[in-house]
């Protein structure tokens, strides 16, 4: 098991991507804790997590605000006393385009995007110091790296916000054996993008941008989290790991 007895915090793990990875960290031998805004799914995929004979706990966070980040960390340090792996996960797109969207929106993707791994971050390096080392893992997004013609302004602008957080923590927590990296997805089937994905023409667009051929599973950005947060990868610092078919290699 390359993450026995780790344990790890995963945002917006209550489904999709952030599922994915909280359950494969699971069986791989790590204590996970999921973390959402939503109580339901939230305690019902932690449940499903325990019922395979894995260690998974719920607790509610909204990652935009520090308050619910200082009360999470409270209740994971209760639980374990100590923290090894933290994976932000939890972001939203709002699809109006730069032109339309309302300053409330875009300082809603902001505080979900950008100060939510923002805070994540500050509030877990003391307990990585104190283990003398930890991973941190970024879900950004091909969005991170290039300007995608079917994306959003602001979407882009947040994922690239976050690459460079990603970069900048790398370089000045290492002396700490602090990891820090990021992964790039391309499209990914989720439920949340079942609507966008319905439409043919859509789901076409999306298809034909990527060599491959298909889009990406959650399991395959789930794979890419475990490799970086393993000792596999106890190297490997600072980068921007695309998980994309090969799209940015265009």
């Amino acid at each position: 098991m390359r993450l026995k007895n780790k344990i790890a915090i995963i945002t917006g793990a209550a489904e999709g991507i952030g599922y994915a990875i909280a359950r494969e960290y699971s069986n791989e031998g790590a204590i996970v804790f999921i973390c959402d805004i939503d109580d339901d799914k939230g305690y019902s995929s932690a449940e499903k997590i325990k019922s395979n004979g894995n260690q998974a706990f719920f607790i509610h966070l909204d990652v935009s605000r520090e308050i619910d980040w200082t009360e999470a960390i409270r209740k994971v340090c209760d639980v374990c006393n100590g923290l090894d792996i933290l994976v932000n996960n939890a972001g939203i797109n709002i699809r109006v385009a730069i032109e339309d969207m309302e300053e409330k929106d875009f300082d809603k993707m902001y505080a979900i995007n950008v100060k939510g791994p923002f805070f994540g971050i500050k509030h877990t390096i003391p307990l990585f110091r104190k283990r003398k080392g930890g991973s941190i893992i970024n879900i950004s997004s091909v969005c991170g790296l290039i300007g995608h013609r079917y994306t959003t302004e602001a979407y882009t602008i947040t994922k690239g916000a976050l690459t460079l957080m990603t970069k900048s923590i790398a370089v000045r927590y290492a002396s700490d054996n602090i990891r820090c990296n990021s992964i790039h997805p391309s499209t990914v089937d989720t439920p949340l993008l079942k609507s966008i994905l319905s439409n043919p023409e859509k789901r076409s667009e999306r298809l034909n941008e990527i060599p491959l051929g298909r889009l990406a599973t959650v399991e395959d950005v789930a794979n890419a989290a475990v490799f970086l947060a393993s000792d596999e990868a106890s190297f490997i610092n600072g980068i921007s790991l695309p998980v994309d078919g090969g799209l940015t290699a265009y």
